[in-house]
């Protein structure tokens, strides 16, 4: 069974690890990468993805530490 995915968005300055459909914040960091890596660690512990947001809100980028639908040959 695969876990929230993590999504790390701006919050008043820093930056926010929340799980989807969760409308409170994990944890919040002062730097996107510090709430990268808290996102990818939680992540890889419930098999599910990092959604990473600008800090304008629109997805950046997401990597998926789960079940990926299509993982890569080789």
């Amino acid at each position: 069974m695969m876990g929230k995915n993590q999504h790390v968005v701006p919050r008043n300055g820093q930056w926010a690890v929340r799980g989807a459909g969760n409308s409170r914040a994990t944890s919040v960091h002062s730097t996107q990468a510090g709430a990268i890596g808290a996102a990818r660690d939680i992540a890889i512990n419930q098999r599910s993805e990092v959604v990473t947001h600008r800090p304008n809100g629109q997805i950046r980028d997401s990597n998926s530490y789960g079940n990926d639908p299509y993982p890569p040959k080789g």
